[in-house]
C-alpha cells in the first residue's frame, strides 16, 4: 500500500454545514475502504488547512479517484501528497552517486 498525505480545506458549502462533518468524514472512510484503501490518521488542524487525513492506497489512480469522488461532493478541496516511509526514502538517498 502506498501512503497519501491529503490536505483539505472546506468549501463555502462545507463550512456553511460544518455540523455534518463527522458524517461525511464516516462516509468518505467507507468509499476508501470499498476502493481498497483506509484511512490512518485524521487531523482537524489550525492554519493554512482545516483537515489532515493519513491514507493508504492500493495506487495512484486509486487515490486520484477518492480525491476526485471528495471534490464532487462540494464540502472539501483537496491536495494530496504522495509519502514516502523511512526506509523508502533512506533507500532512495542510498542510490544517489
Amino acid at each position: 500500500m502506498t501512503t497519501y498525505v491529503v490536505l483539505l480545506n472546506w468549501t463555502e458549502q462545507g463550512i456553511k454545514n460544518v455540523r455534518e462533518s463527522p458524517k461525511r468524514l464516516d462516509a468518505a472512510k467507507k468509499v476508501l475502504t470499498e476502493m481498497g484503501g483506509s484511512f490512518k490518521d485524521f487531523y482537524l488542524t489550525m492554519g493554512e488547512y482545516d483537515m489532515v487525513a493519513i491514507c493508504e492506497a492500493p495506487d495512484d489512480a486509486v487515490a486520484a479517484r477518492f480525491a476526485l469522488t471528495l471534490g464532487m461532493n462540494g464540502n472539501v478541496r483537496t491536495r494530496t501528497l504522495k509519502a514516502f516511509p523511512e526506509a523508502a526514502y533512506r533507500e532512495l538517498i542510498g542510490t544517489l552517486g
